[in-house]
């Protein structure tokens, strides 16, 4: 797919933008005071393959946290601040890697500057967050309710105040929490600036739900080559939202590396807990670093036929499962036994 060609930013040493990979991004959910709890959730975050790391920093106590976190993880670290500029400052001073602030609700100008000449002098990019929840009144009525043309003109105008200020490294997300608003803010918006994209739909709701949503809208903007960095938002464990996220950018061909599984829908031909087998099959595969297809398929119609390409594979019978590399079989096994044989193939590719 082609790309939108968007500026290159560096969070950290990592790179937002251009020809770089999609990164995929998080945010801790402990309370801010909570420091162990919070190190603890960033390390099982960073062994999860989170990319970036946002945490709250609601009050001066937390600026604390972002230090902890700089010195317990290797990932960026993102300050999330509101209104008081001062948080930027001070979380500039011990080191974190991003701010996400909007410049219009930080005070008079004076305040703009300050973090604007900080970050400019110490590298320290800045993500704008719109969200259709909180537009300015200004563009609420200028428009009547949050459109998506709405949202386009907020980030714009945040990006501007930084602009006057000679403050170029900026990443915006223009999130909604209906679909469809999303989409086509991020059309809008990327056809009007060349900044960095960060896509997500706000508020998406729990696993099954915000998956839908985030598949849609993220999976959707990416597939047409809009989008540069992204977080699937869920009312779950921000583990389960990195593991979405690199699910995703893997089924769209997006993120190379790691076991692809493909497994069919069961029929009434099915004779083996094919839901079962196909869910562990999925979990272990998770440790699998390898560049893989593995089939999981419940009967001899959908077996070694039907997913000949796949590397390796297990078609069920009665109470059996056909071990396939590439079309062949290569021993039969029984049901019990059959996630072990398979992954015991597995390590010999």
């Amino acid at each position: 797919m082609e790309r939108r060609m968007s500026k290159t930013v560096w969070v950290g040493g990592v790179p937002i933008g251009g020809e770089h990979p999609v990164t995929v991004q998080s945010m801790l959910n402990v309370p801010a005071s909570d420091i162990e709890g919070n190190v603890r959730q960033a390390q099982a975050l960073e062994a999860a393959g989170v990319e970036f790391l946002r945490t709250a920093v609601p009050d001066k106590e937390a600026v604390r946290l972002v230090a902890a976190l700089k010195e317990a993880v290797s990932v960026p670290i993102v300050a999330d601040i509101h209104f008081d500029y001062r948080l930027a400052l001070e979380c500039a001073a011990v080191g974190v890697d991003k701010i996400r602030i909007n410049p219009g609700n930080i005070g008079d100008e004076s305040h703009v500057k300050a973090v604007a000449d900080t970050c400019r002098e110490k590298r320290i990019p800045i993500r704008i967050g719109v969200n259709s929840g909180s537009l300015e009144k200004q563009f609420l009525e200028k428009y009547g309710h949050p459109t998506a043309e709405a949202m386009r003109d907020s980030a714009l105008y945040h990006a501007s105040l930084l602009e006057k200020y000679d403050f170029n490294d900026i990443v915006l997300s223009i999130k909604s929490s209906d679909v469809q608003t999303m989409r086509r803010a991020y059309q809008l918006t990327a056809a009007a600036c060349d900044y960095p994209l960060h896509l997500g739909v706000t508020e998406a709701g729990t696993p099954r739900m915000g998956l839908l949503k985030s598949a849609a809208g993220i999976g959707s903007l990416l597939l047409d080559g809009i989008g540069d960095t992204i977080r699937i938002s869920l009312t779950a464990s921000p583990v389960e939202e990195v593991k979405a996220g690199i699910d995703l950018l893997r089924s769209i061909g997006l993120r190379k590396g790691g076991a692809n599984l493909v497994a069919c829908p069961t029929c009434g031909r099915t004779a083996i807990d094919l839901i079962g087998i196909a869910s562990e099959v999925e979990e272990r595969l998770r440790a699998v670093k390898k560049d893989i297809t593995v089939a999981v398929m419940g009967c001899i119609v959908n077996g070694p036929g039907e997913a000949r390409e796949a590397d390796i594979g297990l078609a069920g019978g009665k109470g059996k499962a056909v071990i396939f590399r590439k079309g062949e079989t290569l021993r039969t096994v029984d049901e019990c036994e059959a996630v072990d044989a398979l992954m015991e193939e597995i390590e010999k590719l």
